[in-house]
């Protein structure tokens, strides 16, 4: 996973595999040193996302990231777009302007 730059560091890929997160074929396997070879099918978790990668080839080495997309073909399905938006998206701390609007529109509300 990190000759395919999944993952930046190879200990970010041995946490993940090691912390039982990692299926290849469709079973979890628990150690880092799991071979794998083209045609197996990677799912893992990437950025709240699961991944699904079937295994293209084996590459030699750790090159360029246009080098290391020719490795895997992405199965992973398109997230589907939800409508549902929270009630109230929070930024932070409101400023003092926006209190007063705050506190101006819920004055409105109960007259």
């Amino acid at each position: 996973m990190w000759f395919a730059r999944f993952f930046k560091t190879r200990g970010l890929a041995t946490k993940l595999v090691q912390a039982g997160h990692v299926r290849v074929n469709s079973t979890k396997i628990s150690k880092p040193s799991h071979s794998v070879g083209p045609d197996d099918t990677l799912t893992f978790l990437q950025a709240k996302t699961v991944r699904v990668v079937r295994i293209v080839e084996v590459g030699a080495r750790r090159g360029p990231a246009s080098e290391a997309q020719a490795l895997y073909d992405d199965l992973t399905p398109v997230p589907e777009i939800s409508n549902n938006k929270p009630f109230a998206e929070r930024k932070g701390r409101p400023t003092k302007r926006d209190r007063r609007a705050i506190i101006k529109s819920r004055r409105e509300m109960l007259d």
